[in-house]
């Protein structure tokens, strides 16, 4: 099928998809609010209609601990590959309300951009997966591939319950791979293709003295300090050069490629506009690695935030006899987030100094995930990509944390395709979110053209 008929098609139903986009966007469906509940429900229920609509068959609202998952599944291409499409259709809260130049659940469209929140995380990109669907229909007459749904209403509060349901269900979810558009382009005009994601592990440690703060003059010089005592266990973490001292932590980082190491090098990623739009002087991070190996495929160790002490306005002279700090650690491929967990309590201990007690509590924790990106699937996905935009993809690791990649890949044992049209300037999970309509009307298309190219693919 030539991309004309797809551009045709959607260039034929524009208003008409923007208004049923308007439609979802419109639906506050707040998961980590209690008093939206409902709306989430609503959301759900607008999904399954969509799908119904496109004659997609044995779809549900499946229940689960917390909000509902959709499903739907359309399998009459024989022989071809099948695809499970993921995404969420919960978004963040819109606080602080004053600071949003149009109203978040009411969607206006100014200078070619869509605002509303959900517009770019999530709902924008899910949409754009079912109207490409509902082009091929139209214009084939049926689909390249089998295809299954699976749209969750937990992502923006850590998917608690996805991964129970996939475990519960994964002969229903089967597929050759996962398809998500959750993620963001390299840049405006710059399509890429996420193949790697770093995982997660995050703890809290909390330093107890005295069993009550003390006065500074009674006690100073003769009893621990908490405060003290925790600088002295965060310090023990890191070298001045951000080397992580933890004995053991770097045994299973496998390491880039050279050829990995090239693609990065070749996007030619400006580190001197990066220290001026950061108001910085220099940047920091290990030795031997660019801005973009750090951030995308070396982990770390970050304090998150300290606590303890007297912080109000003037001073009170005493020896806090409580403080705590939340540390968390970006992981890359090999590692395993309960052994970091474990590395860490041994480091801890090893670290405590005298006069004080330790707890480390853990929370929250994902491995990392990456997909090979010389696999038929990203090739495919980069030849989509180019043909649409007419630059070549860039190949992107990402540098945060989506659990539930890894729980796909583990739990399914396909790969996963991240194929996202975002910008990362687009305020996703802040005021002002939007979602830039020319890579929304290029999106449709790639994604088209892609499930084309991988019904030619033996997977």
């Amino acid at each position: 099928m030539e991309l004309q008929h797809f551009h045709d098609y959607f260039e034929e139903n524009r208003e008409k998809h923007l208004q049923e986009l308007f439609e979802f966007l419109s639906i506050p469906s707040i998961s980590s609010l209690s008093e939206h509940k409902q709306d989430v429900e609503r959301a759900a229920q607008w999904l399954k209609n969509q799908l119904e609509q496109l004659n997609i068959e044995n779809v549900s609202i499946d229940p689960t601990a917390g909000h509902p998952v959709v499903y739907g599944e359309w399998l009459h291409a024989e022989g071809k590959p099948t695809v499970l499409f993921y995404g969420h259709y919960d978004v963040q809260p819109v606080d602080p309300l004053n600071l949003w130049e149009t109203e978040p659940f009411k969607p206006e469209i100014r200078e070619n951009k869509l605002y509303a929140r959900g517009a770019s995380d999530d709902k924008g990109q899910v949409f754009m997966q079912l109207k490409a669907i509902e082009a091929l229909f139209a214009t084939l007459g049926t689909l390249p591939v089998n295809v299954k749904f699976l749209y969750e209403g937990e992502e923006e509060i850590g998917s608690a319950h996805l991964p129970a349901y996939i475990e519960e269900n994964k002969e229903k979810l089967s597929a050759d791979f996962v398809l998500i558009s959750d993620t963001s382009m390299y840049g405006p005009g710059k399509p890429a293709i996420c193949y790697g994601l770093r995982g997660l592990a995050g703890i809290q440690i909390d330093v107890r003295g005295a069993n009550s703060d003390l006065h500074s003059g009674l006690y100073g010089g003769g009893v621990q300090n908490a405060i003290h005592a925790l600088v002295e266990i965060l310090s023990s973490f890191r070298d001045k050069n951000g080397k992580i001292l933890v004995e053991g932590f770097y045994d299973d980082v496998r390491p880039l490629t050279e050829e990995e190491r090239k693609a990065f090098a070749d996007l030619q990623f400006d580190e001197e506009a990066l220290k001026k739009e950061l108001g910085v002087d220099e940047l920091f991070g290990e030795e031997g690695y660019s801005f973009l190996e750090r951030t995308w495929a070396r982990p770390t160790l970050e304090i998150n935030g300290i606590f303890g002490g007297f912080s109000g306005e003037g001073i009170k002279t005493v020896l806090p006899n409580e403080a705590g700090a939340k540390i968390t650690c970006r992981l890359v491929p090999d590692q395993d987030p309960d052994k970091i967990v474990a590395l860490l309590r041994r480091h801890i201990e090893k670290h405590t100094p005298k006069g004080v007690t330790v707890s480390v509590n853990e929370f929250d924790n994902g491995a990392p995930y990456l997909t090979p990106f010389d696999h038929p699937l990203i090739k495919a996905a980069s030849r989509s990509y180019e043909k649409v935009y007419q630059v070549p993809a860039a190949f992107t690791r990402g540098g945060g944390s989506i659990p539930i990649v890894a729980t796909f890949d583990q739990i399914l044992k396909v790969p996963v395709v991240l194929m996202g049209f975002g910008l990362s300037t687009e305020n996703f999970h802040a005021p002002n979110e939007h979602f830039h309509l020319e890579n929304f009307d290029k999106g449709l298309r790639v994604l088209c053209d892609y499930l084309c190219e991988v019904s030619k693919l033996s997977l």
